[in-house]
């Protein structure tokens, strides 16, 4: 049943492209309209006989032989009608676009010229190997079974293959996770995992049309194969890959990840030869997925642009400064991967071209502007960057774009020219984004103008995350902390540094977390300025902050993580004290509220778990934490940059039976653990740059040793020397 409908899909595929008015308007006048008629009609009968045929291949071997012959048949079909559609969606293109350069456009007349001089006969070729298949059917005995056709099964329309690792449209995937053919990688949640089962009988479906290459498997393929897929080694080398040199049709060639090995597949990048790229991979003109995630590519081959068919491109984390201009001729693609291509600064002239274009992932590169009129690629979906640079598009280009989902980030705002630009990007339209960067890059020079930028920008009210970076107005935009940002989960202000005052943000009810850093003028929160469902609240180097939001015990029930840092300003907690669900607390550089850290109440906080201090504190000089600091309840402690602590408290520690994990990091002037024996609770101590103590924790012949023995896991200066 399943081989049957991926192959009746195959044929609604088909008879789509025969049904749509541009191609047969494209094929009208110049070409014998007769002969789509007649591929029609022997595509309709042999769809009707596919139920008949998959109830009768497991006890006929003839039939299954017949619809192993017909895959191929129809493969080539689609690649030969897809063909047909590309030309007239270049045409179209072409028609739009005068311009590009004359080594593209000679590329692309030469293949026009060929392609039409020989499409009739392609197609008066593939209506006789159909009535080939007809003839056999009725020799077969193969007849129509009332009920439903396979050609309207809806399946996902691209040609994503039955493998893990596999990124595609976001629509595609969450079908696929209802038909439940995979399930959520547990290492990255952006990846898909298919089942074993379901593995297994993808295999069996696909039969010779997929090949997957693994170590001690042996090395015979198929001219057949039309999906391969592969672990990354080491070096891709000409002489791994040319197992599959000989399959012409390949549609597939899809890089997966060890389900083993995954941080390690995650963290190394590796050479791909040059001629894997020219002499293999650019010899299959049928690709509609190339995957090549983490390869020190550093230049694509020009050829690139004969891959007409191709739909997905993953060229993610690979060394290229530039694409060559033939990419522009991939009319049918629709997502291409360039994340952290960091030396990627530019994107080709005629970049919009690419009028299938649903999927562009440019985080992390180096992009210094976005190409003129990109705003006529408006069936975008997912566009994770766009930077306003001082030439090319401006933020108006956005204007258009308004199928935009998923997350964005729009940095050079100190380019946008008038605040009449940014009211033109529309950004309140784009009801589908979820998450919005807005980033500033070099200094202001005109204070006004970026706070009247900014109140130009408002998102869409369905906004569930907001990060505003680097801006320099004095004052927050009206819109920030409306009640229509019902659905808003998380809100970031980075390095806002002429920003004297928080906007009141208690009317957004669904914000969970609440990060502020860098925003060194502002001195206090609003009153009752923060919403009751809050759990995580950072603040981080707010040199004048006077102090924590009033009465936090009751009006943030739900906080359940602080994180203060670079606060020199804040006294001690606010009257009443912290939360009772507080699980984390971490405390780093804040002089005056550690100077009162025995008013700091942690012992009557139920849910502390996690407590981290950092910074240099001039008056812990022998021993720290002192006793009844810390509760018993704590399960995770971290001590960082104390560099004036000496030894650790006996009587601080003791009590903490519940303690699990330990970091001791960078306390230059720490002698020795003093302590008769660290907690027995303990599974995991770890010890950085401590050169004092490092010594004296030698298994077994150091001195405290003793005292360390008994914890199974034990780790300094990165060696594990117990576990």
């Amino acid at each position: 049943m399943a081989a049957e409908a991926l192959l009746g899909a195959a044929f609604g595929v088909l008879l789509g492209h025969l049904t749509s008015k541009e191609f047969i308007n494209f094929f009208r006048g110049k070409h014998d309209e007769s002969l789509l008629k007649k591929l029609k009609l022997k595509l309709l009968g042999l769809n009707k006989v596919l139920n008949d045929a998959e109830d009768k291949q497991f006890t006929h071997p003839g039939v299954k032989e017949w619809l192993d012959e017909l895959k191929g048949a129809v493969y080539d079909a689609e690649d030969l009608l897809d063909e047909i559609a590309t030309q007239a969606l270049r045409c179209k293109v072409e028609a739009e676009y005068q311009s590009g350069s004359n080594q593209v456009q000679s590329l692309i007349s030469s293949s026009t010229k060929s392609f039409e001089a020989e499409i009739e006969s392609k197609l008066e070729k593939m209506i006789d190997t159909l009535e080939d298949f007809s003839k056999e059917k009725d020799v077969l005995g193969l007849r129509e079974v009332v009920g439903r056709n396979w050609s309207q099964t809806r399946l996902p329309t691209t040609s994503l293959v039955d493998e893990p690792g596999v990124y595609g449209r976001e629509d595609d995937k969450e079908e696929i996770m209802k038909l439940s053919f995979f399930q959520r990688s547990n290492a990255d949640i952006s990846l898909f995992v298919m089942h074993d089962l379901v593995h297994d009988l993808a295999q069996y479906v696909m039969g010779d049309f997929r090949y997957r290459l693994e170590d001690g498997k042996p090395c015979d393929t198929s001219e057949n194969v039309r999906h391969f897929s592969y672990v990354r080694g080491k070096l891709g080398g000409i002489d791994k890959f040319n197992v599959i040199k000989d399959a012409k049709c390949l549609r597939t060639f899809l890089q997966i990840y060890p389900r083993s090995d995954y941080n390690e597949w995650r963290s190394e990048k590796v050479w791909l030869s040059n001629r894997v790229l020219v002499e293999i991979f650019f010899g299959m003109p049928c690709l509609r997925l190339l995957s090549l995630p983490r390869y020190k590519i550093a230049k694509l081959p020009y050829s690139i642009g004969k891959l007409i068919h191709l739909r997905f491109l993953d060229l993610s984390h690979s060394r290229i400064a530039q694409l060559p201009e033939s990419i522009c001729t991939l009319y049918n693609l629709e997502t291409l991967l360039l994340s952290h291509c960091c030396s990627l600064t530019t994107l080709p002239m005629d970049f919009v071209k690419l009028i299938s274009l649903r999927h562009l992932d440019l985080s992390e590169t180096s992009l210094k502007e976005m190409p003129v009129n990109i705003s006529r690629l408006k069936d975008l979906q997912r566009l994770t960057a766009f930077v306003v640079g001082k030439c090319g598009s401006g933020i108006n280009g956005l204007k258009e774009l308004n199928s935009l989902g998923g997350e964005i980030t729009i940095s050079g705002l100190e380019n946008v020219t008038s605040s009449n630009d940014a009211l033109e990007a529309k950004l309140k339209e784009k009801k589908h984004l979820e998450s919005l960067t807005l980033e500033w890059g070099s200094t202001a020079k005109d204070s006004k103008k970026e706070r009247d930028v900014l109140e130009n920008l408002e998102p869409p009210p369905d906004l569930k995350l907001l990060e505003i970076k680097n801006y320099r107005g004095s004052n927050f935009p009206t819109w920030l902390g409306d009640q229509q940002f019902g659905n808003m989960v998380s809100l970031r202000l980075e390095n806002c540094k002429n920003c004297f005052s928080l906007s009141p943000l208690g009317q957004m009810p669904s914000l969970e977390s609440l990060t502020i850093n860098d925003c060194p003028e502002i001195e206090s929160f609003p009153v009752r300025g923060l919403p009751s469902g809050l759990t995580d609240l950072y603040i981080r180097n707010c040199k004048k902050l006077k102090a924590l939001p009033e009465q936090m015990h009751t009006l943030l029930p739900s906080l359940k993580s602080l994180d203060l840092s670079e606060c020199p300003e804040i006294e001690s907690f606010p009257e009443g004290g912290l939360p009772s669900k507080l699980d984390n607390l971490s405390i780093g550089s804040c002089k005056k509220l550690f100077g009162g850290r025995r008013d700091w109440g942690l012992q009557t906080l139920p849910s502390l778990t996690n407590f981290s201090l950092d910074g240099e504190y001039e008056d812990v000089l022998e021993s720290f934490p002192e006793e009844g600091l810390l509760p018993p309840t704590l399960t995770y402690l971290c001590f960082t940059d104390l560099k004036n602590l000496k030894s650790l408290n006996r009587r601080g520690l003791q009590p903490l039976i519940s303690l699990k994990r330990m970091i001791i990091n960078n306390c230059p002037q720490l002698q020795s653990l003093s302590v008769e024996r660290l907690p027995t609770s303990l599974s995991e101590l770890i010890i950085w740059c401590c050169p004092l103590l490092e010594p004296r924790c030698h298994r077994e012949d150091g001195e405290d040793w003793h005292k360390i023995a008994h914890i199974p896991f034990i780790r300094i200066d990165g060696e594990v020397i117990s576990e």
